[in-house]
């Protein structure tokens, strides 16, 4: 079972500007903001952006994707959408993919350190 997952940032400014509205279409807040890091989450962080540890720079891992669950297709939207507009590329417009499911609708964007994340719902509407 996981816990949280963490991703490597360079800058936590450039970062905040980016997840705060992106996370909180998502229905999360930032629960953590501390010298070297910011997390996400409802209660508990379960999602946080990190300063590398040895001072160097974060890289992007080599096919490191988050996926985030929501509720209803207008969710994935408007993460996309949010994304977008704070500096977020995308790697995928929101819609259907139904090579992984019928009702698998997603969308897909690349943070401004290039960490690759998700928005998916199986729902209908």
């Amino acid at each position: 079972m996981l816990h949280h997952i963490s991703l490597g940032t360079t800058d936590l400014e450039r970062a905040r500007a980016f997840y705060d509205p992106v996370m909180h279409e998502l229905g999360m807040r930032r629960t953590l903001d501390v010298s070297d890091a910011i997390g996400y989450g409802v209660g508990i962080t379960v999602f946080s952006l990190n300063l590398p540890a040895d001072g160097g720079g974060a890289s992007v891992g080599n096919g490191v994707h988050v996926a985030f669950e929501v509720e209803k297709r207008a969710a994935v939207d408007a993460f996309f959408k949010a994304a977008i507009a704070h500096g977020g590329s995308g790697e995928g417009a929101p819609g259907l993919r139904p090579e992984y499911d019928a009702n698998y609708y997603a969308a897909f964007v690349r943070d401004p350190d290039g960490n690759k994340i998700e928005a998916v719902t199986f729902t209908a509407a």
